[in-house]
């Protein structure tokens, strides 16, 4: 069994050690710094598989150390969740923004933080795993299995918008190019892999997510939607690329 590390980064010593307590065993390594310089660097010593992360801590705050974790080369694939006592909508539109996967607030069910955890890592293992597969084809193996339309071009197109699936680069005809966060890019990739689709948020949250029923937020699935919206659309409320159908979800359309 594949022992996971997970570097929790938490000012509060009781919050840091509830969740320790809740983690441990033989699946999981846990490793908890209390300050943002000491969290960033212990990632840099030894990346984590997943970072936990509280925002209101003195000196730097999680806002920065996420900023400073996607900006890195060896941290920016990082799964982060932040873990934080500022729930408000404009608080989550900041935390997923800079490139946060998740936002858990404060108080949260430690069931719940369990369930999260395993989705994100099951989520970013199945990811490696593929692209682990995607390596070992593309020798002599490659003719034992049909070529995935990445393998073939790793550019997908719709209209004038385009997703390069080698470099997680989105561009806009009006907007130009933008890189991707990991999450941004694994909800476009399903959108765009599916066109003509209507997601509703729970549905965004089982399959791009992985998280169980009635676990996650559906204000997760709109906040990382409108912070995509505000990269690539010319007028983020008027979206002309990913749609809203009123009362049931998101879309990417095809002239088809």
């Amino acid at each position: 069994m594949r022992t996971f590390n997970i570097l929790v980064i938490e000012d509060d010593t009781i919050v840091a050690r509830t969740i320790e307590r809740c983690l441990r065993g033989d699946e999981y390594h846990i490793q908890v710094t209390n300050s943002g310089v000491a969290g960033l660097r212990a990632a840099r010593r030894k990346v984590p598989d997943l970072v936990l992360l509280d925002v209101m801590m003195p000196g730097m705050d999680g806002y920065t150390v996420c900023k400073e974790m996607r900006e890195d080369t060896f941290l920016k694939e990082v799964p982060i969740i932040f873990l934080t006592a500022k729930g408000k909508v404009e608080d989550k539109i900041v935390g997923l923004s800079v490139g946060a996967d998740d936002y858990l607030a404060k108080p949260f069910n430690l069931d719940e933080l369990l369930l999260r955890v395993k989705a994100v890592l099951r989520r970013t293992t199945s990811k490696q795993s593929d692209q682990s597969g995607a390596e070992i084809s593309g020798g002599t193996d490659r003719k034992s299995r049909p070529m995935t339309q990445s393998e073939v071009d790793p550019v997908i197109r719709i209209g004038e918008y385009s997703l390069n699936t080698s470099t997680y680069v989105f561009t806009s005809p009006k907007k130009g190019k933008f890189r991707l966060t990991p999450v941004q890019y694994t909800l476009l990739y399903h959108l765009m892999t599916h066109p003509n689709k209507i997601f509703s948020p729970s549905l965004l949250l089982d399959e791009v997510w992985d998280y169980p029923s009635d676990t996650g937020s559906a204000d997760l699935v709109r906040v990382h939607i409108k912070n995509i919206r505000e990269s690539i659309e010319e007028d983020p409320k008027n979206p002309v690329f990913i749609k809203t159908v009123q009362g049931y979800g998101y879309t990417i359309q095809t002239d088809e």
